[in-house]
C-alpha cells in the first residue's frame, strides 16, 4: 500500500494525513485487487470497511473516528466536535478535536487538507468544479477563522491528486460560468486540443456577442484554481502544497471516474489529531 504525504506536515507528530493510492485493498476491480475506500455499486461494504481499516492502520491511525461525508457537489462546511450519530451530507469538514479523522473521497475531484499548527486545527475539503465555483476552500478557511481565530498565514494546505488540466474537459457554459465569478479564470483554462487547429480561447475575453464561435469544450485546471484561491485567501505560497499526479493520467496508481466510469474506486485523503 502506498499512502502519499506531504513532508512539511510530517513533522508536526500529533498531526495524521495521508492521500491513498489504488494498491493494497481487498476489492476486485476486473481482477486487480485494489483499495476502494468507498461505497460503490460494485463493491461490498465488507471490503470497504477492510479496506478502510488497512488505510486507517497504514497511517498509524487505527484508533480515530473516520469521518467521511456524504458529498453533494456543495459548500455546505460542518464543525465536529464530537463523531456524528448519523450521515451527514456536505462537502468540507472542520475540527480540533482529537481523535476524529477527517475524510474526502475522490476519484477526480480535488481533495484539499488543512491544518493551523498554531491552533492546532485541522479541515478536509472536497472540491469538485461546483465546489470550487463556490469557493468552498475559502469558506472553509473562514469557518476555521470564526472556530478557531485561525490566521490564513499560519496555514499549510495539501493538495492532493485530482484530475489535471491536461485532462479535466468541461463545456464552455462552465467556464463562462467561473469567468464571471473570478477575474484569474482564463488562467485556469487552455484549449481543448483535438489534432485539429487548436481553438484559441480568446472567446473568454470577448465582448459578447463575440464573431468567433467558442469552442464546444476546453480544459480546466482545479488544482490551479483552488491555489489561487487558497492564496486570494491570505496562505503563503510556501505554505501550499500541490500533487501534480493527475488521476486520469495515472490510472496504474489512481482512480478515476473520468476514465472508469461507474466501475471506479474511490480515493480517500484524511486528515486528524491524535488523541492525547
Amino acid at each position: 500500500m502506498l499512502i502519499l504525504q506531504v513532508p512539511a506536515l510530517l513533522k508536526f507528530p500529533w498531526l495524521i494525513h495521508g492521500f491513498s493510492t489504488k494498491p493494497g485493498g481487498v476489492s476486485d476491480q476486473g481482477g486487480e485487487k485494489v483499495l476502494n475506500l468507498g461505497y460503490t455499486d460494485w463493491d461490498t461494504k465488507e471490503n470497504v470497511l477492510e479496506n478502510r481499516r488497512r488505510f486507517q492502520s497504514a497511517l498509524d491511525a487505527s484508533d480515530l473516528k473516520l469521518i467521511s461525508l456524504k458529498q453533494i457537489h456543495s459548500d455546505v462546511i460542518h464543525l465536529f466536535d464530537a463523531a456524528p450519530t448519523e450521515s451527514c451530507q456536505g462537502d468540507a469538514s472542520v475540527t480540533k478535536r482529537p481523535g476524529l479523522l477527517l475524510g474526502v473521497q475522490t476519484a477526480d475531484c480535488v481533495p484539499i487538507l488543512i491544518v493551523d499548527p498554531k491552533k492546532r486545527a485541522v479541515a478536509a475539503i472536497h472540491a469538485g468544479w461546483r465546489g470550487t465555483l463556490q469557493r468552498i476552500v475559502v469558506k472553509a478557511i473562514g469557518q476555521m477563522q470564526m472556530q478557531f481565530k485561525s490566521k490564513p498565514a499560519d496555514l499549510l494546505a495539501a493538495i492532493g491528486t485530482s484530475i489535471g488540466g491536461c485532462c479535466y474537459e468541461v463545456g464552455t457554459e462552465v467556464a463562462t460560468q467561473f469567468q464571471s465569478q473570478f477575474a484569474e479564470a482564463p488562467e485556469w483554462f487552455d484549449e481543448f486540443r483535438t489534432g485539429d487547429e487548436p481553438n484559441p480561447i480568446q472567446w473568454l475575453n470577448m465582448m459578447p456577442p463575440g464573431h468567433q464561435p467558442p469552442p464546444k469544450n476546453v480544459l480546466l485546471d482545479l488544482r490551479k484554481a483552488n491555489r489561487a484561491q487558497l492564496l486570494g485567501a491570505g496562505l503563503r505560497a510556501a505554505n501550499i502544497f500541490v500533487s501534480d499526479l493527475c488521476t486520469a493520467c495515472r490510472r496504474d496508481l489512481l482512480f478515476s471516474y473520468r476514465k472508469e466510469g461507474p466501475q471506479s474506486g474511490r480515493l480517500l485523503s484524511a486528515i486528524g489529531i491524535r488523541p492525547a
